[in-house]
């Protein structure tokens, strides 16, 4: 069986809605979190998909986090090597890094379900298309060599991109709006709640809203995303 291997950076950035369309997919999800002591002895080639999730932490907090250089790392062997890769919201900051981008902190905090900019109208992206989709962020990067741009919001020119088949980085989180842990990020978060404009009652809220829709579209895009990988 295919093995699909989840980083995760803190327990509930999980991959959620991702789940699904992975395993339908036929592959055995494993996850590992990044304070597990074998994660520093893991290669990050080895499984046939690997997913990192988000985080509250920097690219650049090295100092704080010592693991981002070793990860770092490892991803950039991977990706050299064109191994099927998804990075979401911090992991996609991870991705571009590991391309050679900066990753460097934004203009504004983008929290709150709002559609994002689809470039690419043919894609597994066209799924969320007008669908409010969760965003939870304060970092941007500059868009990495050889990479085609995906998509884009209002705040955030660099949404989504890809290189070829096998490499998609997510900026927002099609995932998020059916889990439980949803609290967890407000309870976690409520600065950056506040730095949007936003209070934890609206962002419920919207999250009963738009949630179902958000993760219904986010599994047809990761479903048909994981159909097109190369072989």
């Amino acid at each position: 069986m295919k093995t699909a291997l989840i980083i995760r950076h803190v327990p509930h950035e999980g991959v959620a809605g991702y789940r699904q369309p992975i395993e339908d997919a036929g592959y055995h999800v494993d996850r590992i979190d990044v304070s597990d002591p074998a994660f520093s002895t893991l290669d990050l080639r080895e499984p046939d998909l690997l997913i990192m999730m988000g985080g509250p932490m920097g690219v650049y907090e090295t100092d704080a986090h010592p693991w981002i250089r070793c990860q770092l790392r490892r991803l950039a062997l991977r990706l050299e090597a064109d191994r099927p890769t998804l990075g979401v919201c911090f992991g996609a900051q991870m991705v571009a890094a590991a391309l050679g981008a900066k990753v460097y902190p934004g203009p504004a905090k983008e929290v709150g379900f709002a559609p994002v900019t689809v470039h690419d109208k043919t894609g597994p992206l066209r799924h969320v298309e007008d669908v409010p989709v969760l965003h939870w962020h304060g970092d941007t990067f500059t868009l990495p060599e050889n990479v085609d741009l995906l998509a884009s919001s209002a705040l955030y020119p660099h949404q989504a991109f890809a290189r070829g088949r096998n490499l998609l980085a997510l900026q927002f989180h099609a995932e998020m709006g059916e889990d439980p842990r949803f609290d967890a990020w407000i309870e976690q978060g409520p600065d950056d709640v506040a730095a949007a404009g936003l209070c934890p009652d609206r962002l419920r809220a919207a999250h009963d809203a738009h949630g179902p829709r958000a993760v219904a579209a986010g599994r047809a895009m990761i479903g048909e995303w994981l159909e097109g990988l190369a072989a």
